[in-house]
């Protein structure tokens, strides 16, 4: 039985695991950087420990730094939150071989999933659509070429190992192929390691959708129905909602029913997103990322579930206590990520915290790191809250955003606040259909 989790992240999900594993009676332990000694995390946690100086590499994604502090401080468990080393089948495999427990997916499931060309093949092979493109890996200039030739322009370029919208290139015309095929390989390699690329038709104005599933050790498997994150910028997530208005009740259950048969074959086990992209009522594979996301919260709402004390139970051996006939959601849930960051240009803004005050209330909940007098570092990502709202239907739980964010304030920094309130007040994001993946950019121009 797991006694003591080391958490391998910082900020507000390392605050959220440290919640789930105090209410389940575990012990945790918190690894900080330099440039986060004052963190929240850390004065939350049992025991800290700071691993190194502020640039993540010799801190945060520094795998054997993580791994001594584990084995010294007696933890018996290592979640990786998101980010960060969450979806590295290296650590995963490394956290293994110690004997420690690895709060998610097996490394060699991470390893499979996160191969983007293999993971198709996958799809492909258990009756998951895909967006047409290429069969595999595209290694030459000249493969590109044909496979534009075979299913048309405008396409796009993906590095097999990105993620985050990192590794990915439009191509509009045959004149841009070469530099985006070059461009996106040479980001594939600088920020993953991996040069290897596919080909995928773009599609012009689609929903991203994707669904939350979680399998047990035993063979049981569970979609937790699904998040609309189809409001981003730069293909970033902006606001994430559940569930997805797009979706008629028959589409929504041939999903479920292909992407549970599909987990259920490759074995999985723990927590997993599926991510799809939805145009004209037909669902096109993405990926499939083998950790908690982000905006695991909307689900955790509507579902009244707490998936990281789920992902807990589930690294102890755990059966899951329901099967997909229990699985049912209610009401609608909308999660605004929250960054220090000018609303207008989007430059990072971190600095001092001098007054800091979230909202609260009936179906109001805040998931965050900050507070009076702290300083947000400049190191790392400048997401710093997230708010989460769940009403009875899709217009309350829009009223009840725009309430919420009256009422926040965060001062001292720029925050994206006050774009969360235009977007929420926009007729296109209240009729919930219009807002495809590429409707954000568009209204910001």
């Amino acid at each position: 039985m797991i006694k003591k989790i080391l958490i391998a992240n910082r900020g507000e999900i390392a605050v959220r695991i440290m919640r789930a594993a105090r209410e389940l009676g575990i012990k945790t332990v918190a690894v900080y950087s330099t440039a986060d000694k004052d963190s929240m995390h850390v004065k939350h946690a049992d025991e800290a420990v700071c691993i190194g100086p502020a640039p993540s590499p010799q801190s945060y994604l520094n795998m054997r730094a993580l791994m001594t502090t584990a084995l010294l401080t007696g933890a018996d468990a290592i979640h990786p939150g998101y980010g960060f080393l969450s979806e590295n089948a290296d650590f995963a495999e490394m956290v293994e071989e110690h004997g420690l427990i690895w709060i998610g997916p097996k490394s060699e499931t991470i390893r499979l999933m996160g191969d983007k060309v293999r993971a198709k093949e996958i799809a492909i092979k258990t009756g998951i659509p895909v967006v047409p493109g290429s069969k595999g890996a595209v290694n030459t200039l000249e493969e590109a070429k044909e496979v534009v030739k075979e299913i048309g322009l405008p396409i796009v370029v993906k590095a097999a190992s990105g993620g985050g919208g990192r590794g990915i290139r439009l191509v509009e015309t045959m004149d841009q192929l070469e530099e985006g095929y070059k461009a996106a390989r040479l980001e594939g390699k600088t920020v993953f390691g991996d040069d290897t690329v596919f080909i995928e038709r773009y599609l012009q104005n689609p929903k991203h959708i994707e669904l939350q599933v979680f399998g047990d050790n035993h063979g049981n498997v569970v979609v937790f129905g699904e998040r609309d994150c189809s409001t981003q910028r730069k293909k970033q997530k902006v606001i994430e909602e559940a569930p997805a208005i797009a979706l008629t009740p028959k589409v929504r259950e041939e999903i479920i029913n292909r992407i549970q048969k599909a987990v259920t074959e490759i074995g999985y086990a723990n927590a997993g997103t599926v991510e799809f992209l939805y145009e004209n009522e037909q669902f096109y594979f993405m990926e499939m990322n083998t950790r908690l996301q982000v905006e695991h919260p909307v689900t955790e709402m509507v579902y009244d579930v707490d998936l990281v004390k789920e992902q807990i139970r589930i690294a102890n051996g755990e059966k899951l206590g329901y099967t997909q006939k229990d699985v049912k959601a209610t009401g609608h849930a909308i999660e605004c990520r929250i960054n220090a960051e000018d609303p207008e240009t989007f430059i990072p803004s971190p600095g001092k915290i001098n007054e800091y005050d979230a909202p609260a209330g009936q179906g109001v909940r805040v998931d965050s790191f900050l507070y009076d007098g702290y300083t947000v570092p400049s190191s790392y990502d400048s997401m710093i809250s997230k708010l989460i709202v769940h009403g009875k239907d899709r217009n309350d739980a829009i009223k009840k955003a725009q309430d919420a964010l009256a009422k926040f304030q965060i001062k001292g920094i720029k925050t994206n606040i006050e774009l969360h309130k235009k977007i929420l007040d926009r007729p296109e994001f209240k009729e919930g259909t219009k807002n495809t993946i590429h409707w954000l950019e568009k209204f910001l121009g």
